[in-house]
Protein backbone atom coordinates (compact mmCIF):
# COMPACT_ATOMS: atom_id res chain seq x y z
CA UNK A 1 0.00 0.00 0.00
CA UNK A 2 1.30 3.38 -1.51
CA UNK A 3 0.67 5.76 1.58
CA UNK A 4 1.61 9.77 0.75
CA UNK A 5 2.27 11.47 3.95
CA UNK A 6 1.82 15.77 4.57
CA UNK A 7 3.00 17.00 7.45
CA UNK A 8 3.14 21.39 8.49
CA UNK A 9 2.81 22.07 4.80
CA UNK A 10 1.93 26.15 5.20
CA UNK A 11 0.52 26.33 1.25
CA UNK A 12 -3.20 26.44 0.98
CA UNK A 13 -2.86 24.84 -2.40
CA UNK A 14 -1.24 21.76 -3.96
CA UNK A 15 1.81 22.60 -6.12
CA UNK A 16 3.98 19.14 -5.56
CA UNK A 17 2.99 16.98 -8.48
CA UNK A 18 0.57 14.10 -8.85
CA UNK A 19 0.66 10.16 -9.31
CA UNK A 20 -1.07 7.62 -7.49
CA UNK A 21 -1.06 6.22 -3.74
CA UNK A 22 -3.67 4.49 -1.76
CA UNK A 23 -3.98 7.04 1.06
CA UNK A 24 -3.48 10.33 2.48
CA UNK A 25 -2.17 10.62 6.19
CA UNK A 26 -2.11 14.15 7.26
CA UNK A 27 0.09 14.86 10.51
CA UNK A 28 -1.02 18.27 11.13
CA UNK A 29 -0.62 21.64 10.41
CA UNK A 30 -1.69 21.47 6.93
CA UNK A 31 -5.17 23.27 5.57
CA UNK A 32 -7.86 20.54 5.08
CA UNK A 33 -8.29 22.42 1.54
CA UNK A 34 -4.40 21.53 0.47
CA UNK A 35 -5.10 17.62 2.00
CA UNK A 36 -8.30 17.59 -0.35
CA UNK A 37 -6.32 18.71 -3.64
CA UNK A 38 -2.97 16.51 -2.59
CA UNK A 39 -5.43 13.44 -2.40
CA UNK A 40 -7.56 14.18 -6.05
CA UNK A 41 -3.91 14.51 -7.50
CA UNK A 42 -2.78 10.79 -6.07
CA UNK A 43 -6.47 9.86 -6.35
CA UNK A 44 -6.47 8.17 -3.15
CA UNK A 45 -9.01 5.88 -1.29
CA UNK A 46 -9.03 6.84 1.54
CA UNK A 47 -7.83 9.98 3.78
CA UNK A 48 -6.77 10.14 6.90
CA UNK A 49 -5.38 13.60 9.55
CA UNK A 50 -4.87 14.51 12.80
CA UNK A 51 -4.67 18.43 14.26
CA UNK A 52 -1.42 20.23 14.89
CA UNK A 53 -0.73 22.74 17.76
CA UNK A 54 -1.28 25.20 14.88
CA UNK A 55 -4.97 23.78 13.69
CA UNK A 56 -8.07 25.35 14.26
CA UNK A 57 -10.61 22.95 16.49
CA UNK A 58 -13.00 23.19 13.59
CA UNK A 59 -13.95 19.11 12.54
CA UNK A 60 -12.45 18.45 9.40
CA UNK A 61 -13.91 18.93 5.82
CA UNK A 62 -15.63 15.40 4.71
CA UNK A 63 -14.04 12.70 3.09
CA UNK A 64 -11.18 13.50 5.68
CA UNK A 65 -11.32 11.42 8.47
CA UNK A 66 -9.64 12.40 11.69
CA UNK A 67 -8.31 10.06 13.40
CA UNK A 68 -7.71 11.34 16.64
CA UNK A 69 -7.80 8.51 19.56
CA UNK A 70 -9.79 6.90 16.57
CA UNK A 71 -8.87 3.32 15.11
CA UNK A 72 -9.29 2.89 11.53
CA UNK A 73 -8.80 -0.33 9.40
CA UNK A 74 -7.53 0.08 5.74
CA UNK A 75 -5.75 -2.40 3.31
CA UNK A 76 -5.63 -5.15 6.00
CA UNK A 77 -3.52 -2.68 9.08
CA UNK A 78 -4.89 -0.59 11.26
CA UNK A 79 -4.45 3.33 11.83
CA UNK A 80 -4.77 5.26 15.57
CA UNK A 81 -3.37 8.76 16.04
CA UNK A 82 -3.39 11.53 18.17
CA UNK A 83 -3.79 15.44 17.88
CA UNK A 84 -1.59 17.91 19.13
CA UNK A 85 1.99 18.89 20.94
CA UNK A 86 3.18 19.54 24.14
CA UNK A 87 1.99 22.18 25.64
CA UNK A 88 4.72 24.78 25.60
CA UNK A 89 1.87 27.85 25.70
CA UNK A 90 -0.65 28.67 28.36
CA UNK A 91 -3.43 29.47 25.55
CA UNK A 92 -4.37 27.76 22.32
CA UNK A 93 -5.70 24.47 20.85
CA UNK A 94 -4.88 21.40 20.70
CA UNK A 95 -1.80 21.56 23.41
CA UNK A 96 -0.85 19.00 25.91
CA UNK A 97 0.60 18.22 29.27
CA UNK A 98 2.79 14.90 29.66
CA UNK A 99 0.37 13.70 31.91
CA UNK A 100 -2.68 14.24 29.77
CA UNK A 101 -1.43 11.93 26.97
CA UNK A 102 -0.80 9.49 29.40
CA UNK A 103 -3.90 9.46 30.11
CA UNK A 104 -5.39 9.80 26.86
CA UNK A 105 -3.31 6.77 25.05
CA UNK A 106 -3.58 4.21 28.69
CA UNK A 107 -6.01 1.22 27.19
CA UNK A 108 -5.61 2.76 23.47
CA UNK A 109 -6.20 -0.05 21.02
CA UNK A 110 -3.13 -1.81 19.17
CA UNK A 111 -2.59 -0.60 15.79
CA UNK A 112 -0.06 -0.94 12.95
CA UNK A 113 0.61 2.81 12.03
CA UNK A 114 0.41 5.13 15.01
CA UNK A 115 -0.20 8.75 13.04
CA UNK A 116 0.59 11.66 15.42
CA UNK A 117 1.44 15.72 14.71
CA UNK A 118 4.15 15.08 17.99
CA UNK A 119 7.08 13.18 18.27
CA UNK A 120 7.79 10.23 21.18
CA UNK A 121 9.79 12.34 23.79
CA UNK A 122 13.56 12.37 23.14
CA UNK A 123 13.26 10.97 19.11
CA UNK A 124 13.76 14.10 16.90
CA UNK A 125 13.10 16.60 19.75
CA UNK A 126 14.87 20.24 19.06
CA UNK A 127 16.32 22.08 22.34
CA UNK A 128 13.88 24.72 22.22
CA UNK A 129 10.55 23.38 24.82
CA UNK A 130 8.60 24.19 22.00
CA UNK A 131 9.48 20.97 19.78
CA UNK A 132 9.61 17.89 22.68
CA UNK A 133 7.67 15.01 22.11
CA UNK A 134 5.80 13.05 24.59
CA UNK A 135 6.46 10.43 27.17
CA UNK A 136 3.69 8.64 26.63
CA UNK A 137 4.04 7.77 23.02
CA UNK A 138 7.56 5.94 23.61
CA UNK A 139 5.14 3.81 26.52
CA UNK A 140 2.43 3.21 23.84
CA UNK A 141 4.96 2.37 21.26
CA UNK A 142 7.23 -0.01 23.83
CA UNK A 143 3.75 -1.82 24.91
CA UNK A 144 2.11 -2.29 21.50
CA UNK A 145 5.52 -2.53 18.74
CA UNK A 146 4.31 -0.63 15.99
CA UNK A 147 4.92 -0.92 12.55
CA UNK A 148 5.58 2.56 11.92
CA UNK A 149 5.16 5.54 14.33
CA UNK A 150 4.10 8.73 12.02
CA UNK A 151 4.76 12.50 13.44
CA UNK A 152 4.74 16.36 12.37
CA UNK A 153 5.34 18.89 14.43
CA UNK A 154 9.59 18.30 14.78
CA UNK A 155 10.62 19.87 11.13
CA UNK A 156 12.37 16.90 9.91
CA UNK A 157 12.64 14.25 7.47
CA UNK A 158 14.23 11.59 9.89
CA UNK A 159 13.81 7.88 10.83
CA UNK A 160 15.01 6.45 13.83
CA UNK A 161 14.04 2.41 14.87
CA UNK A 162 12.91 1.91 18.40
CA UNK A 163 12.59 -1.86 18.86
CA UNK A 164 10.83 -2.91 16.14
CA UNK A 165 8.93 0.41 15.30
CA UNK A 166 10.32 2.87 12.51
CA UNK A 167 9.57 6.09 13.53
CA UNK A 168 9.39 8.11 10.80
CA UNK A 169 9.24 12.77 11.18
CA UNK A 170 8.16 13.89 8.07
CA UNK A 171 8.18 18.02 7.02
CA UNK A 172 6.18 18.67 3.91
CA UNK A 173 5.56 15.70 2.11
CA UNK A 174 6.71 11.42 1.58
CA UNK A 175 5.48 9.18 -0.92
CA UNK A 176 6.00 5.93 1.19
CA UNK A 177 5.41 1.93 0.53
CA UNK A 178 3.55 0.67 3.93
CA UNK A 179 4.55 -2.63 3.68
Amino acid sequence: MLALILADIDDLHWYHGSGHADIVISLGDTADCLILEAAKAFECEKILAVKGNHCTPTPFQKPIIDLDLHVESFGGMTFGGLSGSWKYKSAGHFLYEQDEVKEMLTGFSHVDIFCSHNSPRGIHDKPDDIHTGFDALNLYIEQHKLKFVFHGHQHVNRETVIGSSRVIGVYGHRLMELA
